[in-house]
Order: C-alpha cells, then sequence, then structure tokens
C-alpha cells in the first residue's frame, strides 16, 4: 500500500487526477483524429453520428442532453455534418420551436465504415475490453460524483 501524499506533494502536477484525465483526453482525441480522418469527420462530430446512429432522430436539445452540450456548442457542429451531407434539420411538425435531426442516407452508410473504429481504439490502449468496461464504469461514476458535487456543498478536504 502506498502512503498518502504530505500536503506538499497534494499540490504536485503528477498528483493531480485532473491533470492524468486531460492529458488522457488529449491523448485520445490524437487517436481519433488519426482513426476518424478515413471517415472524414471529426471526433465532436463522430459522437453525434453515435447518438443518432443509436437513437435515430432526435430533437437538438435532446441531443445536447446526450452529449453534455449547450446548443451554442452543438448548433456549430450539426451545421458542418449538414454541410457533409450526413444529417439534416428540420423543423419539427409538432412544435415550430424545436429542430429535429435526422441522418441521411449518407449518415446511415457512415455507420457501416464506423464499425471499426472501437475496436482501433482499444487497439490502441492495449487494455482488454474487460478493463476498457472498468475503466468506463470507474469515469462514469467519476462523473455522477463531480456533478453532484457541483449541485452541494464542496467538501473543504478536511
Amino acid at each position: 500500500m502506498t502512503t498518502p501524499p504530505t500536503a506538499t506533494d497534494w499540490l504536485r502536477l503528477d498528483q493531480q487526477i485532473c491533470f492524468s484525465l486531460n492529458a488522457a483526453s488529449r491523448a485520445f482525441g490524437s487517436v481519433y483524429r488519426v482513426i476518424l480522418k478515413d471517415l472524414g469527420i471529426t471526433y465532436p462530430q463522430y459522437l453525434v453520428m453515435l447518438v443518432l446512429w443509436e437513437h435515430g432522430d432526435l430533437p437538438v436539445k435532446k441531443l445536447g442532453e446526450h452529449l453534455r452540450l449547450d446548443s451554442g456548442t452543438l448548433s456549430p457542429l450539426l451545421k458542418r455534418l449538414e454541410t457533409a451531407g450526413l444529417v439534416r434539420r428540420e423543423r419539427s411538425t409538432l412544435d415550430e420551436r424545436s429542430v429535429l435531426v435526422r441522418l441521411t442516407e449518407e449518415g446511415v452508410a457512415l455507420r457501416e465504415r464506423a464499425e471499426q473504429v472501437p475496436r482501433r481504439i482499444v487497439s490502441a490502449t492495449s487494455f482488454d475490453v474487460d478493463e476498457i468496461g472498468r475503466l468506463r464504469s470507474r469515469l462514469d461514476e467519476l462523473t455522477s460524483a463531480l456533478d453532484a458535487a457541483v449541485h452541494a456543498e464542496l467538501p473543504d478536504g478536511d
């Protein structure tokens, strides 16, 4: 068992979980950039496509909830995907205030080409599928805990 860091150690960069997560996120971004280049989409666009492949047509608001993105961030992504011919946005016939995002035929067809992406990501990590599942589960727990902390009084660290 390792000894807990001293107060001075807590302020070292290599002791910061946020830095480790940020470094891993940037490394993932680099790997995804290479892998997704063949598909002609970026990582954020890939995430949009994943949600649409899973759930089908969605209102922009619901799509943003799935991705944890606000409409100001999501709208430019959707515009680029629309320009690429992968999605189209349409006003809802039930509620004119709501915009529905639909996959085009090209967007549906891209799914087959994208099926190799997760396998290539797993390969790049050198983790096995079970390890990745456990890590993802722990990261989901971390995200939930941090979301809850934002809405509650943050602990003072004692």
